[in-house]
């Protein structure tokens, strides 16, 4: 292992525990998605070993596979009333907390489950901290049916909203496209700079075949960011 490797986990371990320290007693939590966040749920589960009792509403089956398997009880959203809080990483974050998220494919859920919570808190590294975003490619879920149909319509979006020359990429290419738990395609946008991500997010959403887009907005609270020396910087979104 790499020491910027061993550096940047050691980040995402202060974090996932950080998170998990915000857990009490009763809560329903919405349980992330990520490799940070499989942190968080390892920590979570040391915690409900040693008594604390608490329900996760996951945003992935493999989120759900290993809260189970480290005796987290799990409940589906359809059981549940409103959560009260959602822990989920972010693969961007800005100074106003608006993220893009989907990375590990699971946006549609996630976006789901976040919005579903009293508040959602962000679990990340410094290296997931951004200026603007768009440097990592927006993920946008789409209906397997005319795929190529509903890029075109993405495409022109962009054009009139000003991104030209956006690559589009069908996840996992064609020949072994990836497939999300509902059973979608994700379309990968490098837009490399995003100046108005609500305007965009409102675009995707309206384009029929579009399931959801990966444009977090207005939905983080507050954030958790780990460091190398295991500190942890705490940031509120709320005005």
């Amino acid at each position: 292992m790499s020491a910027e490797r061993s550096s940047q986990d050691r980040a995402k371990q202060a974090a996932a525990d950080a998170a998990a320290d915000l857990v009490q007693n009763g809560m329903l939590v919405g349980l992330g998605s990520g490799t940070t966040l499989r942190m968080f749920v390892r920590s979570l589960g040391l915690r409900v070993s040693q008594g604390l009792t608490m329900t996760g509403v996951s945003t992935s089956e493999s989120t759900r596979a290993l809260a189970i398997e480290l005796g987290i009880p799990v409940a589906d959203l359809d059981d549940v009333g409103e959560l009260d809080v959602a822990i989920d990483g972010a693969d961007e974050i800005d100074p106003a907390g608006q993220m893009i998220k989907g990375g590990g494919g699971n946006l549609l859920w996630e976006k789901m489950v976040a919005t579903a919570a009293k508040s959602f808190v962000a679990v990340i590294d410094g290296s997931k901290t951004v200026a603007q975003l768009g440097r990592f490619p927006l993920p946008v879920e789409v209906v397997r049916f005319g795929w190529r149909s509903t890029a075109r319509q993405i495409r022109g979006l962009f054009v009139e909203s000003g991104y030209l020359d956006v690559a589009i990429t069908l996840r996992g290419g064609e020949a072994a496209p990836f497939v999300t738990d509902s059973g979608h395609f994700i379309l990968d946008c490098q837009l490399d700079a995003i100046t108005h991500p609500e305007a965009l997010a409102i675009g995707l959403d309206s384009i029929a075949g579009v399931v959801e887009n990966g444009l977090f907005i207005n939905i983080a609270r507050s954030a958790i960011i780990g460091r190398p020396d295991g500190s942890v910087e705490r940031i509120s979104y709320e005005g």
